[in-house]
């Protein structure tokens, strides 16, 4: 446990509900699902043609000339990073930039680069294709764009941990604070990756939902009637900050990251382990950092991504790890999987719920699982007076984050 105490004051997201914190929170109270049909002709040969694409276009917010320099990883991933910077009142607070890192992380990174400037290489030859394919597909892109936008001298970091990363480039920021190298870390994740390639690759593994004539149904967590996954896009960005350091300039304070556990299965590539030994360690180690113990967690935001295999080990992690009394949700029931930057964005809903003492429904759950024996918020947002809440984010390799999040 670190005496060293880590604050978030700054909140940015762009996703398949809302084009900000805002707009995203309010959909995810009112249990709106960001998920609908694929319309673009490209999906309609694929065994699944729903996502839940982003609710604002990155051109909306960008001039196209910068768009034609960034990956559309890199642009949300921007677009997020600058909402929390100005949310966070740092722009105007003189902020030495050799104290500023950046923690950011992307699962599959510029694929929809790779692929598109494959289809000129391919059509036109080598002439034709963009002098800036590299910066645009390369994995570090989105941290790289946000630290030179930042001024961040203080080291800039890329996470690829699957559908972990957003949660470890968090976890990585909390560290970098108390270590000392930095006062400030801009943190989060992005994935922009809704392409016939890689949804062909997860439908292949049959992963993903196949409900394609009833999309807002598609993700249901817990339900005995999930077949799957549903792909989202989008980014979420968060300021962590030294707690002293915030206080000096009268920052806003939204909620403390009190701790982290990582751990990996050394199980399989991509299937969980079912009885989720490593989310159990991951979650122990967190609420031990944390300096709590397992009745002080109160919420979970689960990683529930609506497969039959991982929803029902997690529960029997969250369990062991916790107990019975948390009440859990899943937001991906409303947001699809952002893969990337879950970890972020349900990181976002876990600290929003802290503040407004309120745990966002788990939509879709009409038929619970015989098995799970721990309570949803179902149908409906719950009130509930939350101290300390719980983000999980599990990744294919076996990758494991669980982050503790406490009232500041």
């Amino acid at each position: 446990m670190s005496t060293t105490d880590v604050v978030v004051t700054g909140l940015g997201a762009t996703t398949p509900l809302g084009g900000d914190v805002a707009s995203t929170w309010d959909a995810m109270l009112a249990g709106r699902s960001g998920v609908d049909a694929i319309t673009q002709e490209w999906a309609a040969q694929l065994p699944v043609r729903i996502a839940a694409q982003l609710a604002v276009e990155p051109s909306e917010v960008l001039e196209r000339v910068r768009l034609r320099k960034l990956d559309r990883s890199e642009a949300i991933a921007l677009i997020a990073a600058h909402q929390a910077w100005a949310d966070s009142g740092l722009a105007d607070a003189g902020l030495d930039r050799e104290r500023l890192a950046v923690s950011f992380g992307s699962g599959i990174g510029g694929a929809q680069t790779l692929l598109h400037q494959d289809d000129i290489l391919e059509a036109s030859g080598p002439r034709r294709v963009s002098p800036h394919t590299v910066p645009m597909l390369m994995p570090n892109g989105p941290a790289a764009w946000v630290g030179i936008d930042l001024g961040a001298q203080g080291g800039v970091h890329s996470m690829a941990s699957a559908c972990a990363t957003g949660a470890e480039a968090l976890s990585l920021g909390l560290d970098i604070i108390r270590s000392g190298r930095a006062d400030v870390v801009v943190a989060g994740g992005t994935e922009a990756v809704v392409h016939p390639l890689p949804i062909a690759g997860f439908a292949s593994m049959r992963a993903m939902s196949t409900r394609n004539d009833d999309p807002e149904k598609a993700s249901r967590p817990w339900d005995k009637g999930r077949d799957g996954f549903v792909l989202g896009e989008g980014a979420g960005a968060l300021v962590l900050e030294r707690a002293d350091h915030a206080a000096a300039r009268g920052a806003t304070v939204y909620a403390r990251l009190a701790g982290a556990g990582i751990t990996s299965d050394g199980y399989d590539i991509v299937q969980p382990d079912p009885e989720c030994r490593g989310g159990i360690r991951a979650m122990r180690r967190a609420i031990q950092d944390a300096g709590l113990t397992g009745t002080d967690i109160v919420h979970v935001n689960a990683h529930a991504t609506s497969t039959p295999v991982g929803d029902m080990g997690e529960i029997k992690g969250i369990r062991a790890a916790i107990g019975d009394h948390p009440i859990l949700t899943s937001t991906k029931s409303m947001s699809g999987h952002l893969l990337g930057a879950a970890g972020a964005l349900e990181s976002i809903a876990t600290i929003l719920a802290i503040r407004d003492g309120v745990v966002p429904p788990t939509i879709n759950l009409d038929d619970p699982d015989d098995r799970l024996d721990l309570e949803v918020a179902a149908h409906k947002a719950r009130p509930l007076d939350i101290p300390a809440a719980m983000n999980n984010s599990f990744g294919f390799g076996g990758h494991n984050v669980a982050l503790v999040f406490t009232r500041a």
